[in-house]
């Protein structure tokens, strides 16, 4: 099966932060995903991963993030193949270098807002991390509500405390599975612009999406 690239792809300037993928597979049962997929993408870029249902953009963005294993091929970060870690370092890997917003935002929800930011600081001081939760919180429109409680929320404000935890933790490489797919008009440009300025500053943002709107805001698409 192969892949189409379009839009238009920056020209390449030195980077932090370089992700290769090269001849990955896929299949289920005697279903292909992909065979022999392969792109480059490097810090202060945006990607939109496109496709019908099935097609595996979300199994594609699982690969990466280690939650999943391709058949064959390597992911590499920085030229080393994270295919390749066993346990210890694909948590590592997921600790220190990757951020994820799932379609379920993945929160505790019988814990506070704050304490959800928390978990992505475990080694700040207590002060550096008020401060940076603050910080994030304001950024996504939340400002002095780090008391509720998550299951409290509505969805829309689920989501900003996700992308508030990516803020804090300001990873490497942002995984963002269909992010705007629940969200109202002015929550989904919220993600986007979030998810702008996290490539901005340095980040590689990888986006699962079936929203044209997301599309045309990201530097260049993968077709699956």
């Amino acid at each position: 099966m192969t892949t189409a690239l379009s839009g238009h792809m920056p020209d390449r300037t030195p980077v932090s932060t370089r992700l290769d993928v090269r001849g990955l597979s896929k299949s289920f049962g005697d279903h292909l995903l992909w065979k022999d997929l392969g792109f480059s993408a490097h810090s202060g870029q945006m990607i939109a991963l496109t496709g019908p249902s099935g097609s595996g953009k979300s199994t594609l963005l699982n690969c990466i993030g280690l939650l999943e294993k391709p058949d064959g091929g390597a992911i590499e970060v920085n030229g080393r193949d994270i295919t390749r870690y066993h346990a210890h370092g694909a948590r590592m890997f997921r600790k220190h270098t990757l951020g994820y917003l799932f379609q379920d935002y993945a929160l505790i929800d019988n814990a506070t807002i704050e304490e959800n930011l928390n978990v992505a600081l475990p080694h700040l001081p207590s002060r550096v991390r008020k401060t940076t939760i603050s910080h994030a919180l304001q950024r996504v429109g939340l400002a002095d509500r780090q008391r509720e409680l998550v299951y409290q929320l509505s969805g829309g404000e689920q989501q900003r405390v996700a992308l508030a935890r990516l803020i804090v933790k300001q990873p490497e490489v942002i995984l963002a599975d269909e992010p705007t797919g629940a969200l109202d008009h002015d929550n989904a440009d919220m993600v986007i612009h979030t998810l702008r300025d996290m490539a901005g500053n340095g980040g590689i943002v990888i986006i699962a999406t079936h929203s044209d709107h997301v599309v045309e805001s990201c530097d260049w698409s993968i077709q699956l």
